[in-house]
């Protein structure tokens, strides 16, 4: 297939620009806008209907899979999924990237989520040295990438503060589990790309963010800070981004990781020293660590997060199949 200049495989955060990041949001505005309409549902699904899909997600995902799979079907793709390694050759011997590049072989592109970091990447050079090099996309790799998800916390990062000059100049705080959340250290990386951002790592000690992206964050010259005291950055930031304890990774860190809750969680009763204009995300599933009873406070964004995934997926796909530019001149022409 000819490559889309500006994105063929979705494989790192690093890998987006500026430019790139503000592109996507554009396009899932206006993808919103115009599927909005029956007529326009209906254009939407033409423009990949000759296209096949495969999910390949061998961890457990409700968001990411749903939201893929619906970004397909918005577009008219057809998909199929293995997402028990046991229902494939697998069982027989066959290495995961046979498996996969058996895929390649009957699905125009692949969308994975596996255990192993980098293992994307990996099938993705696979794949560029064959005569049929699908993209791929990678849909969370082991404790190091979750690219799509930082964009779907870009997209409405965007769409939260823009009535107040976008995400320039605002402030970040991470809280929870850092050290082995994927979705964070993603989306440090983007965020990085903006003016001005100022980010907090709020987690105890044992759990705090990596060395490499504090590196990154250095080399970069974003100013942050790293924290232990989650209650006191409350009244300080624009964006709070809760995470659970990632603890299905203890199996294999052969770990039995723990920390207190009560000190990581926000509750009904943090509310009030939270600025009016804040916002709280979570890239979900929760547990305990946001109150049930915050989810009625407008500030809450997280239930707009997962809609809004779907949104940034169908612009990521079209954009790998350079239909950007369909859209655009269905949106212009029909005076969206």
């Amino acid at each position: 297939m000819e490559r889309n200049s500006k994105i063929f495989h979705c494989l790192t955060a690093q890998q987006f620009s500026r430019e790139f990041l503000h592109e996507i949001c554009d396009l899932a505005d206006r993808i919103r806008d115009i599927a909005r309409t029956k007529a326009g549902m209906e254009y939407l699904s033409s423009i990949l209907n000759h296209k096949r899909a495969m999910l390949y997600f061998v961890q457990p995902s409700t968001r990411t899979f749903l939201s893929f799979y619906s970004a397909c079907q918005i577009l008219g793709i057809r998909c199929a999924e293995v997402r028990d390694p046991k229902t494939s050759s697998e069982v027989k011997g066959e290495s995961e990237e046979d498996t996969v590049r058996t895929f390649s072989s009957y699905f125009d592109f692949i969308i994975m989520r596996h255990p192993k970091a980098n293992f994307a990447e990996k099938i993705a050079q696979l794949l560029n040295k064959t005569e049929r090099p699908v993209p791929v996309i990678n849909a969370g790799s082991g404790k190091d990438q979750h690219p799509t998800q930082a964009l779907l916390d870009i997209y409405t990062l965007r769409r939260s503060f823009s009535h107040r000059g976008g995400i320039d100049g605002k402030s970040v705080a991470f809280v929870g589990d850092l050290l082995r959340g994927r979705t964070i250290r993603s989306l440090a990386y983007l965020l990085a790309k903006f003016e001005d951002v100022k980010q907090y790592f709020v987690a105890p000690p044992e759990f705090q963010i990596g060395e490499d992206i504090l590196k990154y964050l250095d080399s970069a010259g974003v100013n942050y800070e790293v924290l232990t005291n989650f209650k006191k950055i409350i009244p300080h930031v624009d964006a709070i981004y809760m995470t659970r304890l990632q603890d299905e990774w203890d199996a294999v860190d052969g770990t039995k990781a723990r920390f207190d809750l009560e000190h990581y969680s926000l509750t009904e009763q943090d509310l009030p020293s939270l600025k009016p204009d804040a916002v709280i995300l979570h890239p979900l599933p929760r547990r305990q660590e946001i109150a049930v009873e915050v989810d009625a406070d407008p500030r809450a964004m997280y239930w707009r997060q997962v809609r809004n995934g779907m949104w940034v997926r169908v612009a990521l796909v079209a954009m790998i199949f350079s239909r950007e530019k369909n859209i655009v001149e269905y949106y212009l022409n029909n005076n969206l």
